[in-house]
Order: structure tokens, then sequence, then C-alpha cells
């Protein structure tokens, strides 16, 4: 089993909806998916389930069916340590540790924690790694071949939790500016975080407790809507695009530069993944990744053609992350 987190500082690049669609490609392929939204804004648990099941599982007063809430409270309130871990079916292949608005408060506990853990307190390291556990005892329950973490847009204590859980970190970009200068600030973060932990883990208390290792590697980018034509960035977007597999070199891998400006042939880019305009407000509609979208949904026409490539590209996309995984595919 492989946890692998989708991670960047800089919002609005499409992360959620890249791992959502991952998600049922996996899935497609006959893996065995647990999905963990860990974003306190909830996004993905939004793109997963209707409203009415989002009320059931926000609803306090409902025992049964829970979001990433439920394990969290023993903990927060100071009753204990991490309850079961609740999960909800989206398919056969597909579970999903549904997200919570709420998970926010939980932002104080891990910034405290986290310091606490060099004066090697138990009830420290608990807190840290209970992210890590809950997500664990998710796949384990589920038999999962492969975790997917969502997280937020920051460099706050709960991303660093969730993310020092991984085994991986795929990084979507978008050909801007901004994304440019979030991966400026994405690799010293990630560098820092695993050494942290590292000197914490030598401090651990209590052997017998599961703990997250940090292995966080990154995996590689994906960039994400932009226009395309024969394969490649349309100009608006080519001077963004051509600085991504250097700033990806140097600033995440830390390696030297290699004289690579396209991301096509640069051999740590997962993928070019195009804006799918119509489509997506359509698969929103009918809550199913575009790839799966049929007549009855409204891909009709043009749209025939474009549901057909979007799951070609996904497709490729999926094989080239476990390749990167070393996982079989």
């Amino acid at each position: 089993m492989k946890t692998l987190a989708f991670f960047n500082n800089k919002g609005c690049v499409g992360k959620t909806t890249l791992l959502y669609h991952l998600a049922w490609m996996f899935a497609g392929m006959g893996m065995r998916v647990l999905a963990a939204d860990l974003d306190p804004q909830a996004n993905l648990t939004s793109m997963f389930l209707p409203e009415p099941d989002l009320e059931k599982i926000w609803n306090p007063d409902n025992p049964q069916v829970r979001s990433i809430m439920a394990p969290l409270n023993p903990i927060i309130r100071g009753l204990g340590d991490i309850g079961p871990t609740p999960v909800q079916q989206i398919a056969p292949n597909i579970r999903l540790i549904a997200g919570d608005l709420n998970l926010s408060n939980f932002e104080s506990n891990l910034s405290d924690a986290w310091g606490k853990c060099l004066d090697r307190l138990e009830p420290a390291f608990r807190v840290t790694s209970s992210l890590f556990r809950i997500t664990q005892a998710g796949a384990k329950d589920f038999d999962a071949d492969l975790v997917l973490i969502d997280v937020g847009p920051n460099f706050g204590a709960i991303n660093r939790a969730a993310l020092i859980s991984a085994d991986a970190v795929v990084i979507p970009v978008a050909p801007d500016l901004f994304s440019i200068q979030g991966l400026d600030n994405l690799g010293p973060t990630l560098s820092k975080w695993r050494d942290e932990w590292k000197a914490r883990l030598a401090q651990n208390p209590a052997p017998d407790l599961p703990l997250p290792q940090a292995v966080m590697r990154p995996l590689g980018y994906v960039v994400l809507q932009f226009g395309i034509r024969d394969s490649r960035p349309v100009q608006a977007y080519e001077k963004w695009a051509r600085r991504i597999p250097s700033t990806f070199r140097e600033k995440v891998l830390k390696l030297g530069a290699d004289g690579v400006n396209d991301a096509s042939k640069d051999a740590h880019c997962l993928g070019l993944l195009k804006h799918f305009r119509s489509l997506m407000p359509m698969a929103m509609e009918a809550r199913k990744p575009v790839f799966q979208l049929k007549p009855a949904d409204g891909a009709i026409g043009a749209h025939t053609q474009s549901v057909k490539n979007s799951e070609e590209d996904f497709r490729k996309l999926a094989n080239k992350v476990l390749q990167a995984l070393e996982f079989p595919c």
C-alpha cells in the first residue's frame, strides 16, 4: 500500500479535481483506493457526495455516518486517543474519509504538539500522528492499494501532519507566476518538515506507537489548466510553462539545472492536462469524472471526442504515477 499526497501551497490549480479524477481512474484499473479529505475546505468530499449525505456526515447528533472529526474528537476534547475511522463507500473500489469544515479547529492542537514532541511527551506524538493513524486504519480495514490525501494550499500544521504521512507527493502546477513562486517555497518547506520530524522520531518515548516516516518523496508535477495546440501549450502560457522544469528540479529536488525547458520532455513531469472547459461543470453536475460522461449527461457532439481524449489523458497520467511509485500496473 502506498500513500500519495497532492499538494501545492498555491491554490486554484486544480489539485482536488486532479485527485478526484485519478481516484476514479485508479479504481477503474482495478485498484482499491482510499481518498482522505484532510483539507478543512472539504472540497473533495463535496465532489464525491451529494448534499443530503453531507448533511448527515456533518450532523453532530448522527452517530452512524461521520467525518474525519469523529476519530479526532476524543483527542481534541482531551479524553483519549483517536477513535475508529469512519469511511464512506463511493464505489466498489473507492472509499472516502470525509472531510469537515471543523477540521481547522485541530490546527492549534497539532501546532502545540509539534513542539512538545521534542520534550519526549507521548501525548504529543499521539496528536501529531493522529491523521497518519486514522488514514492507515481506514486503509487496513478496506485493504486499500492506494491512499490519496488531499490537503489545503498552505503551510499550516494540518498540512504538515498530513504530508509527513505520505510516501510520495504529487505537485499540481499551473503555468503562471504564482505556481512558479509556489515551487520556490514548497521544496524547502518539505525538506524542513522532513528533517524536523526525523529529529522528533529520535525522541519518541513509545516504541509501539505507529508513526509516520516522513518519506514525502516528490514524485513529480502535473501541469494543469492550460490550452493545448498540437500537444503543446499555447503561447499565452508558454513563458511560465518553460520555467516549471528548472524550478521544480532546483527548488524541489535540489538538483542542478539540466537545460530542459519543455515540460513534455521533462522526466519529472507526470502529465500535461488541458482545461476541460464545459466538460467539467457537466461532470460536477453528474457527480462523475469527465471520462465517464455519457450522452445522457449532455456529452454529445464534439463533447464525445473530448470525453474519449480525457480518458486517454488520465489513463496515461495514472500509469505514469504508478510507474513513478514503482507500483505494479
